[in-house]
Order: structure tokens, then C-alpha cells, then sequence
């Protein structure tokens, strides 16, 4: 009636509970990770969880900040998926000492014995790249993320192996690691249509990458299919709006953020600690559009 409050920290030191759950993320430049809180959100939300949304920027430094600013409020758990510059992940291991649950998604610690989500990224990387080869294409290029990064890794070693099974020689020069800002991928793309050489097909790390690559491929007056196909990953919705549309690897990103929030309550309810954490590997699928077949509504 008097405008009564609970107060929550009164309460949390009571219980030994916030009731609060923090969400880490290295961009929301792209729509993936919006997507993926969202669907946190939704199950955090129907079990009685508040979450607490930190946003790192791609930056180790705030990432670290941020961790500590989590563990500083109590949250009861961590939800998080790490940032390009990340090599030491000491700050994370602190949640796990201090008994706090980790879950990672996308962007993974492979030493840390947490649970994790991912997409199958080599096996969606061999069907992008083994498109592009039932295609026609032989030249085939790739930007490919940073080496820290697993999910890179697994999409470069997809593509490679696409490569062997169909006997076509992998060439140094057409495989790209680079840093994910737009800036540099303009600068690769030109300097790979540059080649005495060009290639006649681009595998993506990502959508922004494939459409930021169609821009300049089309800027420099090349069609799309015909002189160079395209091949981005994550489906973007954007994609299917540009033209040409962007074939694309489809990943269930409500989904992701739906598990990584599920295997999170599996490990809040396990008061004895008998659950080992358990990794979760989701599908992908290739969605063909304009920039790999003309008229992709009518092929075989």
C-alpha cells in the first residue's frame, strides 16, 4: 500500500540466492546474440530467474570487468559466450571455485569442465562448401575467423575436408583468418578478386562477412552466381531480403539460447552436485538462395 518493496539483498543473503542469472556477450552487432538471450530469457523467466544482460564489446578487458561486476552482485549463474580476444579465461574458472554454475554457448572453453551449446560448425561448413562444389565450383575461397576461436577452427576444418573428399587441392592463398570487423573483410575480399587467379566461390565464417563480400563483388560490376558464388553462415534475416539472397547455414538460434538457459536450471537444481556437466551440439541446414544457383525456387 506504501509503495512496499521486497529487498532483494536481505533476502539473498537469507537464502543464499539472487535469484538473478548473468547473460555475457561480445557484440550485438549481429542478430545472433540478441536472438539468444531471448531465448534465455524466456525459460530464465518461467523458473522465477531475473538476468542481468553484459555486453563486452569484443573487448577481453571488459569482459573481465564484467565477470567481476557479475560475481560481485552474487548472480546464481552464468550464461556466456566469450569474446574474440580471449586467451586466459581465469576469470570464469573464479564463478566455478566459488560454486557458481557456467554455461557456455557459441564460443566455447574446451578446458573448462562446464556445460556448453553449440552448432555443429564443421559439418554446416562441408555442406556450404560441398554445395559450392556439386556447383560447379572448384576455386573455392574462405574468410575464416580467429584461430582462438573453436567454432572457426571446426568451420575451416569443415571446409578443408569438403575440399579432400571431392580431390580438390586446399590453396594457401584462397583460406583467409581475420578478425571479424567488416573494415578488413572489404579489404580481403578485393585483395582475393585480386589474385592472378580469382577464386569462383566464397565460404563466409559469417553472414556479415558473405554480405559485406556480395556488396564489394557486386561494386566491382562481377555477377553473383555466374563469375562468383557465396556462401555466408547463421542466416541473418537479413539475407533473405538482399539481392541476390544469400545461401546461408541455418543454425536454431532461439534454440541455443534455450538449451544453454536449460542445462544452466539443470545445474542450479543439482543441490548434491551429482549432474556432470553435459555438452549439447545442434543441427544446421543448408539454405540455398540466389548467390550460389540462379532461380533456387526451381532446381532439382
Amino acid at each position: 500500500l506504501l509503495d512496499y518493496q521486497l529487498n532483494q539483498l536481505a533476502i539473498s543473503l537469507l537464502t543464499n540466492q539472487t535469484r538473478t542469472v548473468g547473460i555475457m556477450v561480445p557484440e550485438f552487432i549481429s542478430f545472433f546474440f540478441p536472438k539468444v538471450i531471448i531465448g534465455a530469457q524466456e525459460v530464465l523467466a518461467e523458473a522465477g530467474y531475473n538476468v542481468v544482460i553484459c555486453h563486452s564489446n569484443e573487448s577481453y578487458e571488459t569482459e573481465v570487468n564484467n565477470a567481476k561486476a557479475l560475481l560481485a552482485s552474487r548472480v546464481d549463474g552464468l550464461i556466456v559466450s566469450h569474446t574474440k580476444e580471449t586467451r586466459n579465461f581465469d576469470h570464469f574458472r573464479v564463478f566455478q571455485r566459488k560454486g557458481v554454475p557456467v554455461v557456455f554457448f557459441n564460443r566455447v572453453c574446451e578446458d573448462m569442465n562446464v556445460s556448453k551449446v553449440t552448432v555443429d560448425d564443421y559439418d554446416g561448413a562441408f555442406k556450404a562448401v560441398e554445395h559450392l562444389i556439386q556447383t560447379g565450383r572448384r576455386r573455392i575461397a574462405h574468410l575464416a575467423g580467429p584461430d582462438s576461436l573453436p567454432n572457426s577452427r571446426s568451420r575451416l576444418n569443415g571446409y578443408r575436408d569438403a575440399l579432400r573428399q571431392y580431390g580438390i587441392p586446399e590453396e594457401p592463398e584462397l583460406v583467409i583468418s581475420y578478425d571479424l570487423t567488416l573494415e578488413k573483410a572489404n579489404i580481403y575480399v578485393n585483395h582475393l578478386l585480386n589474385l592472378p587467379q580469382p577464386p569462383d566461390a566464397l565460404f563466409a565464417i559469417n553472414d556479415p562477412t558473405a554480405i559485406e563480400a556480395l556488396d564489394v563483388i557486386k561494386a566491382r560490376g562481377l555477377r553473383i552466381p555466374d563469375d562468383i558464388a557465396i556462401v555466408g553462415f547463421s542466416n541473418d534475416p537479413i539475407s533473405a531480403h538482399i539481392e541476390p539472397g544469400l545461401t546461408t547455414i541455418g543454425q536454431p538460434v532461439s534454440e541455443i539460447g534455450q538449451e544453454a538457459a536449460n542445462l544452466l536450471m539443470e545445474q542450479l537444481l543439482d543441490k548434491e552436485g551429482n549432474k556432470p556437466p553435459r555438452t549439447v551440439v545442434l543441427g544446421t541446414q543448408l539454405i540455398v538462395r540466389g548467390s550460389t544457383v540462379r532461380n533456387p525456387d526451381n532446381r532439382v
